[in-house]
């Protein structure tokens, strides 16, 4: 099985005599069905020619902060953006210190103060100056941080010494880096996802809304194409960039979601009820924009199909997934969604005073028949991590 298929792999290379490995480490990465790209810093480029990096990689290396620059100064967000994760490969005792400290020094350090995404590292140095309290008490605050840390390994050392410090052989690396990903959970699944808002027209200026972002949605579809998903993503209006490997449709209207869920939903596994629907829409719609004529206005509304349990419903339904954003009695509501809607799992979380739509953190509870598991807050990338890792479980168990 190709391991990470269809994953995106930001590869930092620091200043360590192991920077030699990093190159089969990149062959390795593209045998396993990685896009690799190359961050190195000042020093680690008198150790390995960038050159070497760009003929294994296919893409070029970036050194210097100029390298990524596109012409407005961003091109460093973009390229943190790019990534399903960061690998610093070899991390010396100097890379290490610096990222604890956050400082932005060098554009391998910023890159990583920029990303939002998987970061690990794999130390390389000699014994002592690994065992030494400050490189102990720094590692520990990049655990904390939630930098995963790939080794090191023991045996001979560059300087003559043996004992633990050096970097992990390319070979072990890929399996490390695979398991980040959870091994491919969803490795061939097809997944079906909604997000955002819909709006419902009012008249030819005005429609009824609701305050979903979107953020949510779009985090899992990243998530789920982290995982090894083929991920089709139906959006309702939103500010958002959809991820580069997501087939995406866009809709405005609950009745436009329906359809096009309906027409996707036979060919796929899994459906992610993420968008926030609107229950009703205005009876009438007027193609003229209403005029002012009183204090007051009456607005008949009817009630819209609702996607989730219709796709539940189906003989031959996927693994379904439902989203409750609840004020009050959260598991009352959500449990009582889950049993009338005929869902596999439901998301739960509270919503207002700050909490939920249009913000970058957030906090979960995944409910089941059996059982539930809570997420605590983070931001939103690294929750959907955790869901989709969790739906994964849960879809095979099923399956």
């Amino acid at each position: 099985m190709i391991k990470l298929a269809n994953k995106r792999v930001l590869l930092g290379v620091s200043g360590s005599i192991a920077a030699y490995k990093s190159a089969e480490l990149v062959r390795l990465l593209r045998q396993q069905g990685a896009e690799v790209r190359v961050v190195m810093t000042a020093t680690a480029t008198e150790f390995v020619q960038p050159l070497t990096f760009q003929a294994l990689s296919g893409n070029m290396v970036y050194s210097a902060w100029d390298d990524a620059d596109r012409g407005d100064g961003m091109g460093h967000i973009e390229l943190a953006r790019w990534a399903d994760a960061i690998i610093i490969a070899p991390a010396s005792a100097d890379l290490l210190a610096r990222l604890r400290q956050g400082m932005a020094n060098d554009l391998l350090t910023t890159l990583c103060l920029a990303s939002d995404r998987m970061i690990a590292v794999a130390p390389a140095m000699n014994r002592l100056m690994w065992e030494n309290a400050a490189t102990q008490d720094n590692m520990a605050v990049l655990k904390q941080r939630g930098i995963h840390v790939l080794g090191p390994g023991t045996g001979g050392q560059a300087c003559g010494e043996i004992g633990l410090g050096r970097m992990l052989e390319p070979d072990q690396l890929v399996q490390d880096i695979s398991a980040l990903f959870g091994s491919g959970i969803l490795s061939g699944a097809r997944l079906l996802l909604t997000a955002g808002p819909t709006r419902e027209p009012i008249d030819a200026m005005r429609f009824l809304s609701n305050r979903s972002s979107g953020k949510m949605g779009y985090a899992l579809a990243q998530a789920a194409i982290e995982a090894g998903a083929d991920v089709t993503l139906i959006s309702g209006p939103v500010a958002l960039t959809a991820p580069a490997r997501a087939k995406r449709r866009d809709v405005n209207s609950a009745n436009e979601m329906y359809e096009a869920v309906m027409a996707e939903v036979p060919t796929h596994d899994i459906f992610i009820s993420a968008a926030a629907v609107a229950d009703y829409r205005p009876l009438e719609f007027s193609k003229e924009k209403v005029k002012r004529k009183a204090n007051t206005i009456d607005l008949a509304l009817t009630q819209n199909r609702d996607i989730v349990a219709s796709v539940a419903a189906l003989p031959n339904k996927p693994f379904v997934v439902g989203f409750a954003a609840e004020t009050s009695d959260v598991e009352r509501h959500a449990r009582g969604k889950l049993q009338r809607k005929g869902l596999d799992m439901i998301a739960a979380n509270q919503v207002g005073d700050g909490q939920g739509a249009e913000v970058d953190d957030n906090a979960m509870t995944l409910y089941w028949v059996e059982g539930s598991h809570h997420l605590e807050k983070t931001t939103k990338h690294k929750l959907a991590r955790q869901m989709i890792a969790i739906i994964g479980e849960h879809y095979h168990a099923a399956t």
